[in-house]
């Protein structure tokens, strides 16, 4: 089991001894996001300004229509002044009882004017303007995070990438990531719109009979002491699924990534069989957390329901004696002067949309809680401080690289645990220089080094004689272009693969870098030539083919310094011995390394550096190390050539 798997099995086991949150954690968790959102402020504002017209009309048009449906059409009671003025009558309306053909005219009023109030402010103003808004508001927003969790990504060096899960990662940039555009709508635009219902609504109560108003409040402080005492649980079950989400993106990406080792070794059931095993912990995991929000709203809901039962009671009553009402004159444009059947279903009404409002202002908070700890994870990847820093006042690399030294290099990846002890070495510009040394040497590791993706642990690189960490990172790693040994293409063009880490270079750079590379000849041959579309990762390639590309890539990038890993290693003996020849004549005046196990290509070196344990045991050209009796070098290619023979 993968280390990062088991990690995370041990987080299951121990989920009650995760850790949890309190109430400014996680209101500093939300602060955060504020650099992302900043740019958008304005529009957040006008967002905001939009909903609350929005509520807010929209209550006051309910109470409104309660009042001329219930008692006014229904019972034919006078309209108020400020209604018969709005609906364009005469002071007729507001004088006395209402006739029948009043009646008739003020029903056909207000049907005209909720049409076209349903018709601007909800359909308008709620899905076209609200809606989309909303959406393309909270996108930008989310785009800004992931564009720094990927920047942060890439400068992070090796050594983070190595231990990290890359389904991890992904999770952590796509999913976790877009707990911001739900920060915007949950933890602040909903909150602010719910809030202010709920004001709408206990004053609209407060009006009626303050003892309505007391009643509500009293009925918050169990509903909140329940929130306060559950949220712990409902953090540790999202860390907790969203964990098992991680793994299961990983899981997927492991076994897409290795899928021609999964087929070639018939591996498919064990690899199905773990990823069903994973599927299934996500889901119980999200279904867990689900459940655990459900029996909060549950209870929640039962001590809302009392509320509501004890304020029908109250309303019953006064209702039945016809008492008078706190609302008869505080709002001149609504009646109810007394308890009476509209009275209390106006009432009633606004106190069950306060208990709504109110248990939906908690379903807020409780997803707040999983996305709090989306955006800790998402946030635990910006913190990530990389091993490789910038120097406070960068050096320029020079245009010209005259020589490469490296002096006294120690490095480890684990404490304890060298792969490069104490290693000399100096590489001259129109020099090429092999690497050679048994597998795990720390060959690949000593250009890392060079390039910087690590930094040793002791000694120095020089190149001009200045150490490279007083370069710029960026400076310094466009003054270096390699090959790697594994191949790695994309689904585009040959020109845009060969071109890929280049900037501004034109298709005769790009041809040209191809030749040298042995690649022009069959890239002609392709139906398209360079302008072929290459499938996934150059699987319409073979292996040699997409080595020379690869080669050409890095050609392309025409830097004073060239690392090739096993350039030649899928290549036949012709197609190698012409691309050496061609690297000779293009690297004159550069510095050239080449990681390679092939002795036809060895040979061809100026000089050979032969990795032992660490540190390099032999130093010269061919003949000068097969000098050598008992050398390292002379056993190492009497042995590559008893396994040839």
């Amino acid at each position: 089991m993968p280390a990062g798997h088991a990690a995370a099995e041990g987080a299951r086991s121990a989920g009650a001894a995760l850790p949890t949150f309190g109430l400014m954690a996680v209101v500093g968790l939300f602060l955060r996001t504020w650099p992302y959102m900043a740019p958008m402020r304005r529009h957040i504002v006008l967002w905001v300004l939009l909903q609350l017209f929005y509520f807010t009309s929209t209550g006051l048009a309910v109470v409104f229509i309660e009042d001329v449906l219930n008692n006014k059409i229904m019972l034919g009671q006078p309209l108020e002044p400020a209604q018969a003025t709005f609906f364009l009558l005469d002071e007729t309306y507001a004088a006395g009882e209402l006739a029948a053909e009043q009646r008739l005219t003020v029903r056909n009023r207000l049907l005209a004017y909720a049409a076209v109030g349903v018709l601007l402010n909800t359909a308008l103003l709620q899905i076209v303007v609200l809606h989309y808004y909303f959406v393309w508001m909270t996108q930008q927003i989310n785009q800004r995070l992931r564009v720094a969790m990927i920047k942060r990504a890439e400068r992070l060096s090796l050594r983070y990438h190595s231990h990290a899960r890359t389904g991890d990662a992904i999770y952590r940039i796509y999913q976790d990531s877009n707990a911001i555009t739900s920060v915007v709508d949950t933890v602040i635009l909903d909150p602010i719109n719910i809030a202010a219902r709920c004001l709408q609504a206990l004053f609209i109560l407060w009006l009626f009979n303050p003892w309505l108003g007391l009643l509500a409040i009293g009925v918050l402080a169990p509903m909140v002491l329940i929130v306060v005492r559950y949220t712990p649980r409902l953090q540790r079950f999202s860390q907790l699924a969203r964990e098992a989400s991680s793994d299961l993106t990983s899981r997927i990406q492991e076994t897409f990534a290795a899928i021609r080792v999964v087929k070639a070794n018939q591996a498919e059931a064990a690899a199905m069989a773990r990823f069903d095993a994973d599927s299934k912990r996500a889901l119980d995991a999200a279904l867990r957390l689900r459940m655990e929000m459900a029996a909060l709203w549950m209870l929640v809901l039962a001590v809302a329901g009392a509320g509501i039962l004890a304020g029908d009671y109250l309303m019953a009553s006064w209702t039945v004696r016809g008492e008078a009402t706190w609302l008869a004159g505080a709002i001149a444009f609504v009646g109810f002067g007394v308890w009476n059947l509209g009275a209390y279903q106006a009432a009633s009404g606004r106190g069950a949309e306060f208990f709504d409002w109110s248990r939906g202002l908690i379903n807020k908070w409780s997803h707040m809680q999983d996305m709090a700890m989306g955006l800790r994870r998402a946030y635990r990847l910006l913190e990530e401080e990389a091993d490789v820093a910038e120097p406070a006042d960068p050096e320029e690399m020079p245009s010209a690289v005259r020589s490469v030294r490296f002096s006294g290099v120690t490095f480890a990846y684990e404490a304890g645990a060298p792969v490069l002890d104490g290693v000399d070495l100096h590489a001259a510009a129109g020099t090429v220089t092999a690497l050679v040394g048994t597998t795990g040497a720390g060959k690949s590791t000593l250009m890392s080094l060079l390039l910087r993706l690590y930094d040793p642990q002791q000694g120095s690189i020089a190149i001009n004689g200045v150490d490279v960490r007083r370069f710029g990172v960026e400076s310094l790693r466009a003054s270096i272009a390699i090959a790697l040994q594994q191949n790695v293409l994309f689904a585009a063009t040959v020109a845009d693969n060969i071109g890929y880490a280049a900037r501004g270079v034109s298709r005769a750079d790009v041809q040209s870098a191809a030749e040298v590379a042995c690649a022009d000849e069959f890239v002609r041959d392709l139906a398209g030539g360079y302008d072929a579309e290459l499938g996934e990762r150059g699987g319409k390639l073979s292996s040699g083919q997409r080595q020379r590309l690869s080669i050409a890539r890095a050609i392309v990038r025409d830097t004073p310094i060239l690392i090739l890993d096993e350039p030649t290693a899928s290549l036949d003996a012709e197609t190698e011995q012409r691309l050496l020849r061609n690297l000779s004549a293009w690297g004159t005046g550069r510095v050239v390394f080449l990681i390679t196990h092939r002795l036809s290509t060895i040979r061809n070196a100026d000089r050979i550096a032969f990795l032992e344990n660490g540190r390099i045991a032999e130093n010269g050209d061919h003949d000068q190390l097969m000098a050598i009796p008992n050398g390292r070098y002379r056993a190492f290619v009497a042995a590559e050539t008893g396994a040839a023979a």
